[in-house]
């Protein structure tokens, strides 16, 4: 591993970023590659100049050296692009350490793994708004019956035509969406409405129930009974539905179940069944890991070539919301939906199905998108490249070149 340790050390004792990251932090980082290592010691959150001891509580990742040399190129290849996506998909590296800590201090330790790679030269998002220029969209509250609660939820709506229901990803909110509702050639001909998910963003719990004292887990029949009482309350005449990750499950799932609502569902990050252990997932609602964890992982799921302000606006989103949602929602996400048995009793006449997966997804993967595609006859997939888990929200220039050819053949 040829890189020079004082010149990390300082890099890392001089970035805004890891210096915040590592705030409190007692511990520090090992990199191992074959014989050799580089440590990072960390007292009370700033770096010391000195190699790690068996006495330090350090987090080891080690791997071949043809892993790092993937992993620490300036845009490093699918699954190489974040630890925990490598780790998660098999792809070479190890990890050694307390769970606790490496939860608490895991955006220090990417962002320091980071800064042993060459500068990707992107560039940052365009600003067309003119100070007292007003966004598209328009926000309202309407009150639902769901689960025989009233449950005050928020939307925000713009454009005229097809009405399209957009449903955020896992404890996250509409705001995803908003740069969907600038794009005069979708709302030209579509009337967009993201909403928030009860308990989430704007839409705060139902007052007629103790939710606080019990665990919170979305369930599908709940979930799915949202877009549908939004169609029926705001008379929607059979709208688009579209939804990312957990949503674009939903898209799916409402294809199956109730199609005769909806000409076309399109499907972001869809997959039949993603899986997996919930209980490896505690750290996502612990005591004593804040909410910046799941921001830093969500970073992972997108691709290194999104720009840095929009990936770092799609984490700050996960970092505000509330902490028992995230891992709430993936009940529905990760342990209850199963489509793998039934796909194929969708009827793509009835309801068209478009499924668009991101390059560097590593939980919504292009091979389970395609495997959806490939089980529902009539469906349409799109393969999107150097995009990641949050397409909408991480790079949506590049994402509303593969919307709009889908939107077209909707209103074909």
């Amino acid at each position: 591993m040829n890189f020079n340790q004082a010149e990390w050390r300082k890099a890392c004792s001089v970035d805004g970023e890891f210096r915040e990251a590592a705030r409190f932090w007692n511990g520090g980082l090992r990199l191992r590659m074959d014989g050799a290592a580089l440590s990072l010691i960390v007292r009370d959150g700033e770096v010391i100049s000195r190699d790690a001891t068996d006495d330090d509580v350090v987090i080891e990742y080690a791997g071949e050296a043809s892993v790092w040399s993937d992993f620490l190129a300036a845009k490093p290849p699918r699954f190489h692009n974040d630890l925990m996506a490598n780790l998660a998909t098999g792809s070479g590296l190890r990890v050694l350490g307390d769970s606790k800590m490496h939860a608490q201090y895991y955006g220090a330790i990417m962002r320091a793994v980071e800064l042993l790679r060459p500068a990707l030269d992107a560039a940052p998002p365009r600003i067309d708004r003119k100070e007292g220029q007003y966004d598209a969209p328009v926000g309202r509250y309407v009150h639902l019956n769901l689960g025989g609660h009233d449950h005050r939820v928020y939307f925000e709506e713009a454009g005229t035509g097809i009405p399209l229901l957009l449903q955020h990803t896992a404890g996250c909110h509409g705001s995803q969406w908003r740069h969907l509702f600038e794009c005069a050639e979708i709302t030209s001909r579509f009337r967009l409405i993201a909403y928030d998910l009860p308990m989430h963003g704007k839409s705060l719990p139902p007052t007629t129930k103790n939710w606080w004292t019990e665990p919170y887990a979305l369930r599908g029949d709940f979930l799915r009974s949202v877009p549908l009482a939004l169609a029926r309350v705001l008379k929607l005449d059979r709208p688009v539905f579209m939804g990312c990750s957990v949503g674009g499950l939903l898209a799916l799932d409402l294809a199956h179940k109730h199609a005769d609502v909806f000409r076309a569902v399109i499907a972001v990050e869809g997959a039949l069944r993603i899986g997996g252990d919930l209980g490896s997932l505690s750290m996502l609602y612990h005591p004593q890991v804040s909410n910046a964890y799941k921001a830093r992982l969500m970073d992972g799921l997108m691709a290194p070539a999104s720009p840095v302000a929009l990936r770092r606006e799609t984490s700050f989103v996960y970092a505000s919301g509330w902490p028992p949602a995230f891992v709430g929602d993936l009940q529905y996400y990760i342990d209850e939906y199963d489509l793998r048995s039934s796909a194929h009793e969708i009827d793509t006449q009835r309801v068209g199905v478009h499924v668009l997966s991101g390059e560097y997804d590593y939980s919504g993967r292009t091979e389970l998108g395609r495997a959806a595609h490939e089980a529902i006859p009539g469906s349409t997939f799109t393969e999107m490249k150097d995009m990641g888990h949050f397409p909408m929200s991480e790079n949506p220039a590049a994402f509303i070149q593969h919307l709009l050819p889908v939107l077209s053949r909707i209103t074909a």
